[in-house]
């Protein structure tokens, strides 16, 4: 491990986290010198959740047919009222041009016809008209592929396969004037590094660097059920929490209605358009239900469908209801569905003539770190972009394909922040050692994997779709205990990648879970029995929480 000094550590490798380092490769100092950049992975570098987005980027490049006001529109909509207006304009305004840098990048979009130069736009969920380029269902590849292409070959950008961040190194920067009153101090906070795992050797290095980005993803696998990959822990988040930063709107997690239940599927998801065909869910004993829920029935929009999933569910107590598109031949199920069909089958399941077990899966944070316009953080020299972000962009729900647009436009915004200010700041070299001299090996990990286990099946039971007063307050029981014993462990143990991730999962979902008992109406995504209606007069707002070490900075 290299412990020189970086212009610039991105933690996360992303569409977010490639969009900002290529952006900042590019950029050349007075001096003619590039920016030295460190680029860190969980795992292999290509890994993360953009490379399973199936669906694609919206943005308005229609413009005989569509416009930015109408995107905002459909944004805000969506939303259910929590979206900040300056950030959907501000995110929406720049589509077409991030759109333009990632073709110019080499990612390659689907096309009307194959020789045909106008690109082939679909409509999904809550938008008024087509804006969703895409490269077929698979546009997350392409465009993870595309952009890491290009990171290979710039020579300023250090990958770190298999390396993770334990936690940020912040220390006291300056004192700058209170807000409150002109003749008082406070102490601003400064980001001057990362203790960094290697989670081969299980070795922790400190690395010293000018910025810090947090392109970390999202929190999902705090749920049993997933759409999300392995890696989708809450790092950033949990990690921004620690040193000192606020967070928001965790209460907001959006579930996909339909993923493959089985003990090997981990994260498949089924995808609608077999309910856009006639597929219908079932209860266990064969009962239709949707019915009772929504008159669109199997067409409602996904929260309603994976809400009306998860009530059958919890009021039966079955582990999951079946989705049975089996009315169709045999010839249109491999024809329209060729991958669902080959991954079923691979577990045993044949669509054609049984029923699909699925579960909702949670599918996307829209809560996570506050930050501004340019993605700084509460603390200086911290940005955190993409999903570990709040932006103020979703609301109380995201709407589809704005996700991957954000990642474009908040990577580029946050490069363009930086370059402004990479020659005011000097590295920090001497930073304090990471200290595991009083620490063992454990031979208790089972500890870690019990944890694991009930922390993601209780924040499922009782923090899940549905919510209610008297579970979330069960879950915050739980979670206080698990805390102690997660921070006693790795008080006395060696630490590993395993340990570190339930460590960031136990705190991420506190932060969930009070956010959820703050608040008292059902708004979007946040559903709760006790309040099923909105209420306007009194949480039309944010639901910011704020650490204990917090001190206000005029950063964010």
């Amino acid at each position: 491990m290299n412990t020189e000094c970086f212009d610039v550590i991105i933690v996360g490798t992303g569409a977010a986290g490639l969009t900002v380092a290529l952006e900042l490769a590019e950029q050349t100092s007075q001096a003619n010198e590039k920016p030295t950049i460190a680029l860190i992975s969980k795992g292999p570098i290509h890994e993360g959740a953009t490379l399973y987005a199936q669906g694609g980027i919206a943005a308005v490049l229609d413009e005989d047919n569509d416009s930015i006001d109408f995107h905002v529109k459909d944004t805000i909509n969506a939303g259910a009222g929590l979206c900040h207006e300056d950030s959907v304009k501000f995110t929406i305004a720049h589509g077409k041009e991030s759109i333009d840098w990632v073709i110019d990048k080499g990612v390659k979009f689907s096309k009307e016809e194959e020789n045909d130069s106008t690109y082939h736009l679909t409509r999904e969920g809550g938008h008024s008209h087509r804006r969703v380029i895409h490269a077929a269902d698979a546009t997350g590849h392409a465009l993870s592929e595309g952009l890491l292409a290009q990171v290979r070959q710039a020579e300023n950008i250090t990958l770190f396969e298999h390396h993770m961040v334990v936690d940020l190194i912040v220390s006291p920067h300056s004192e700058i004037p209170s807000h409150t009153s002109p003749s008082q101090k406070s102490i601003e906070k400064q980001c001057v590094g990362i203790y960094l795992l290697n989670t081969q050797t299980n070795q922790v290095t400190e690395v010293p660097a000018k910025f810090t980005i947090l392109a970390t993803g999202g929190a999902s696998k705090v749920y049993l059920y997933t759409s999300n990959p392995d890696s989708s822990t809450g790092d950033g988040i949990a990690m921004a929490w620690r040193a000192g930063c606020r967070v928001a709107n965790m209460e907001f997690n959006q579930f996909h209605p339909t993923c493959l239940y089985h003990p090997k599927a981990k994260s498949f998801l089924i995808s609608e358009a077999l309910r856009g065909e006639g597929a219908k869910l079932k209860l266990i004993d064969g009962t239709l239900f949707m019915h009772k829920f929504d008159e669109r029935e199997e067409l409602a929009p996904r929260d309603i469908v994976a809400q009306a999933i998860d009530y059958e569910m919890k009021r039966t107590g079955s582990d999951f209801v079946y989705l049975d598109i089996t009315h169709k031949s045999p010839e249109f199920i491999k024809d329209h569905f060729p991958t669902i069909y080959k991954r079923c089958l691979s577990f045993g399941i044949d669509i054609t003539c049984e029923p699909i077990p699925v579960v909702p899966a949670a599918h996307y944070t829209c809560g996570g770190i506050m930050t501004n316009l340019d993605g700084q953080t509460d603390i200086s020299n911290l940005y955190a972009i993409g999903e570990t972000a709040f932006t103020g962009l979703h609301g109380a729900n995201r709407m589809a394909s704005n996700s991957l647009l954000e990642c474009l436009v908040f990577g580029k915004a946050a490069a363009e922040k930086i370059k402004t200010e990479l020659q005011r700041y000097v590295c920090e070299p001497l930073l304090p050692p990471w200290d595991d001299s009083r620490v063992t090996g454990s031979e208790e990990g089972v500890v870690v994997t019990h944890n694991w286990d009930e922390l993601r099946r209780f924040m499922w039971n009782y923090v899940g779709i549905v919510r209610k007063n008297k579970r979330l307050l069960l879950a915050k029981q739980r979670i206080k205990l698990l805390q102690r014993e997660i921070d006693d462990y790795y008080r006395q143990y060696l630490i590993n990648s395993d340990l570190i991730e339930l460590r960031n999962l136990a705190t991420v979902a506190e932060l969930i879970i009070d956010s959820a008992m703050d608040r008292k109406e059902s708004r979007g995504i946040h559903y709760t029995l006790d309040y099923p209606y909105k209420d306007d007069k009194k949480f039309l707002k944010d639901t910011i929480l704020v650490p204990p070490n917090y001190h206000e900075i005029n950063s964010c």
